[in-house]
């Protein structure tokens, strides 16, 4: 990977959005709790909700991945709370067709994952990527389950 590459990988957005992940840490009682990990780059989160009449009432996360992952936490982290299961579930299938099939971005309230765009060309880190989104969604399934 040559070094304009990673310059546009790691944008100053990304990074930024790295820097300033909302909703960082764990919560009291969650009504469901969800981990994952990525295989490839070691890159985990673990979702933490509270629903209440099918929405997200709190949400927490642990992030541990790369700027990349922690950018996509960062879109995901700042429009949780109200969202239902199928919301998360929209944004996961438009954010992988956006990094594997070249899909457009994400539609609004997600369109702040257009940021990622650049990673699509780098597939060892869509795993990275979707980690949190998979983690919510597990652990809203946990919740309902």
């Amino acid at each position: 990977m040559a070094d304009t590459d990673l310059m546009q990988l790691y944008s100053r957005r990304i990074l930024a959005l790295a820097s300033d992940i909302p909703r960082l840490g764990t919560l009291d009682a969650p009504t469901g709790s969800a981990h994952r990990r990525s295989p490839q780059c070691g890159s985990s989160v673990t979702a933490h909700v509270v629903m209440q009449d099918g929405r997200i009432a709190e949400f927490g996360q642990e992030v541990r991945a790369c700027a990349l992952g922690q950018a996509s936490a960062s879109v995901l982290g700042a429009l949780a709370v109200g969202l239902t299961r199928d919301d998360i579930a929209q944004a996961t299938e438009q954010l992988t067709a956006m990094l594997k099939t070249d899909g457009p971005p994400p539609s609004a309230p997600f369109d702040g994952l257009e940021a990622l765009l650049p990673a699509r060309e780098f597939p060892n880190r869509h795993a990275s990527i979707l980690l949190a989104w998979q983690a919510t969604l597990d652990a809203i399934d946990a919740s309902q389950g």
